[in-house]
């Protein structure tokens, strides 16, 4: 029988380069990276997988040019529109206190976990203004968050930037040299491959 992830960690990154490489300015990349999180999350759903967080920006990256800040913070708002028009469970971690945080996203701050039996809805976590110094002090903000059975980085670079160190403390870490932008169907399924061949212990 086939192993399937429940909670899948998404780093979506190569935003910047992607829109260097097609002549574009680098906060413009943002805007194409939500289609492809949109097209992995049904492609998730249908292989069943229950859960989903993708990492939307950290706190360090506010210190970015402001036409940056503006864009990603503007495609986490969006990205949020998009998923709760699928069926969907939506909760939104980060630093509100930050104006760096868009307000139009503190409805989603309250955790929202299913108890119906049967319900087919995927639970998809955003992490927006995170940090992992936040969360530490913060009582662990995201302890609401499931263990991450496997994280999968697109554009190449081999680090977890602080993404939910508590939840991927035994992930399995796969990446894609593809740059975000560039997603296909076919990144899910070899990593699926991958995390079927992995000798899953937990330490035991």
């Amino acid at each position: 029988m086939f192993r399937t992830p429940q909670h899948i960690g998404i780093i979506p990154d190569g935003n910047r380069r992607w829109a260097g490489q097609n002549g574009l300015q680098k906060e413009d990349g943002y805007a194409y990276g939500l289609e492809p999180g949109l097209r992995l999350l049904r492609a998730a759903k249908a292989q069943g997988i229950r859960e989903l967080t993708y990492y939307g920006f950290t706190v360090d990256n506010c210190k970015r040019p402001r036409a940056q800040v503006h864009a990603f913070t503007a495609a986490c708002t969006a990205a949020a529109d998009m998923i709760r028009k699928e069926n969907a469970e939506l909760y939104v971690l980060g630093n509100t206190q930050s104006n760096c945080f868009p307000s139009e996203l503190l409805p989603y701050t309250a955790p929202q976990r299913s108890t119906q039996k049967g319900s087919d809805a995927i639970r998809v976590n955003l992490l927006v203004n995170y940090g992992w110094e936040w969360d530490m002090k913060n009582d662990w903000a995201s302890r609401n968050i499931p263990r991450i059975d496997m994280v999968i980085r697109w554009g190449g670079m081999c680090r977890l930037s602080g993404f939910l160190p508590l939840q991927t403390v035994y992930s399995d870490f796969y990446i894609v040299k593809d740059l975000w932008p560039d997603f296909c169907e076919a990144h899910l399924d070899a990593a699926l491959r991958w995390y079927r061949t992995q000798d899953v212990t937990l330490g035991g």
